[in-house]
């Protein structure tokens, strides 16, 4: 990590902008980012990067909040243009995502790595690379033969609504514990 940078940690909600998507697995992303905010007591604004932002503290670290005002898959290009705007070396980036290969209400964090399909990821290590942190949110796999477009673009069942608010607040813990403790330690305690 470069020792010289002493500017805050990005933390990026990965999701579709919109009401219609808000509710989608595929904002779970930007409904971590949202409980931060609401943590750091700020609103969103409008940023020159194709971002929405939120600057604050957490667990007394410096972060801007972010999420892209563009299309998932596509959000590559808000991303960089966040990080050149701070000066913001990639492994200080941490990316909240949904994830399907995770059960759904699990967690895992983990640094660099591939993008598994998931286009969100595609775009933004096409253009940082793949040395950020990620926060992967499990959505679970699509029921029976629905196609994997349909299901992350569906908005969570009532049972998974059930535990989502709980489910949320311990992902938006992990971002915390990832940007004070380090990776190994926010590992040990959230990875499940």
């Amino acid at each position: 990590m470069s020792d010289e940078y002493t500017g805050p940690w990005l933390v990026v909600g990965l999701g579709n902008p919109g009401p219609e998507y808000a509710g989608n697995r595929h904002n779970v992303g930007a409904m971590v980012v949202d409980l931060l905010a609401s943590r750091v007591g700020a609103k969103f604004k409008a940023h020159k990067s194709r971002n929405q932002v939120v600057e604050g503290r957490l667990s007394g670290q410096r972060v801007v909040l972010a999420k892209p005002a563009s299309y998932m898959n596509v959000s590559g290009g808000p991303v960089t243009a966040l990080r050149d705007f701070y000066k913001a070396p990639v492994e200080r980036i941490v990316v909240v995502h949904d994830e399907l290969d995770i059960d759904y209400a699990t967690l895992r964090l983990k640094l660099g790595g591939g993008d598994n399909g998931h286009n969100g990821l595609k775009s933004l290590t096409k253009s940082l690379g793949p040395d950020y942190h990620r926060i992967r949110v499990g959505v679970g796999r699509p029921p029976g033969r629905m196609e994997v477009a349909d299901f992350v673009l569906k908005d969570f069942s009532s049972a998974e609504r059930k535990e989502l608010d709980w489910f949320v607040d311990r992902a938006a813990d992990a971002v915390e514990s990832l940007i004070s403790e380090g990776l190994e330690r926010a590992q040990s305690t959230y990875n499940s």
